[in-house]
């Protein structure tokens, strides 16, 4: 490649028109709580996700603009230019072979999550995985695939709305639903009648990070190398704090 060329490749990447266009478009399902939450009467948007997309947005010298979508059409966001990244993201190698990952900041794990009345039922992952057992997971998600694997005898509920998928719980409509770390100990917090199965163990340690264009490394690198100089000046660790986050010990 000549110098010329790959001059013009970088002054293509999503980096120099970010800032050309003085905006940050990032992707976010607004359902994800406390990574990220949506109000619907506002449309303002809050939660661990919005604070590490603001920071790289000032840093970046532009502003942020949150698009809306689903965990179902989150890739495909970042392939179509909808929007330059997504909030925080479960690795994932079926998502990798379209769209481009940014380092690691943090990792979460799965969990079932059961009504109190239920909790002594269950013991054990093994102890789901019985046709008497119905299993709600968010539609498009990593926990709907770790379902489908690891409890193929259960009967599978997907639910298009995050925000509902818990509720199916709270109305007795589901036996359990699994979901991240992350997520059951705010449902745990915020509705009492809820328990943590207390089960062998969290299943699938996985990381996360932000979706971006595979085929623009600049853009890649970019959001890399911001990542590295937050991390070593503890900005992460003062967002998980302040959002109740509790890293895994991944030793």
């Amino acid at each position: 490649m000549s110098l010329l060329s790959g001059m013009t490749h970088a002054a293509k990447s999503r980096l120099t028109e970010i800032i050309d266009r003085g905006t940050l478009r990032v992707g976010t399902t607004g359902d994800w709580s406390p990574m990220t939450i949506r109000d619907p009467a506002t449309n303002f948007y809050r939660g661990f996700d919005i604070d590490i997309t603001t920071e790289l947005a000032k840093d970046l010298g532009v502003t942020v603009e949150y698009v809306p979508t689903t965990w179902k059409k989150l890739v495909n966001g970042v392939v179509t230019d909808k929007y330059d990244m997504t909030g925080s993201a479960s690795l994932n190698m079926h998502r990798a072979r379209l769209a481009g990952y940014s380092d690691t900041y943090y990792h979460l794990a799965f969990v079932p999550v059961v009504t109190k009345a239920n909790a002594k039922r269950f013991r054990k992952w093994s102890d789901f995985n019985a046709s008497s057992v119905i299993l709600t997971t968010t539609a498009g998600t990593v926990q709907q695939s770790l379902v489908e694997e690891l409890l193929p005898n259960a009967r599978k509920h997907a639910s298009e709305n995050a925000k509902l998928t818990h509720q199916y719980l709270l109305d007795n409509k589901t036996t359990a639903i699994v979901t991240s770390n992350i997520e059951a100990a705010t449902l745990v917090k915020r509705y009492p009648q809820l328990s943590v199965a207390n089960v062998d163990g969290m299943r699938l340690p996985t990381p996360i990070a932000m979706l971006l264009p595979k085929e623009d490394q600049v853009w890649i690198n970019y959001v890399n190398h911001w990542i590295e100089l937050k991390q070593t000046q503890g900005f992460f660790d003062r967002v998980a704090k302040k959002w109740g986050l509790v890293k895994l010990d991944m030793k």
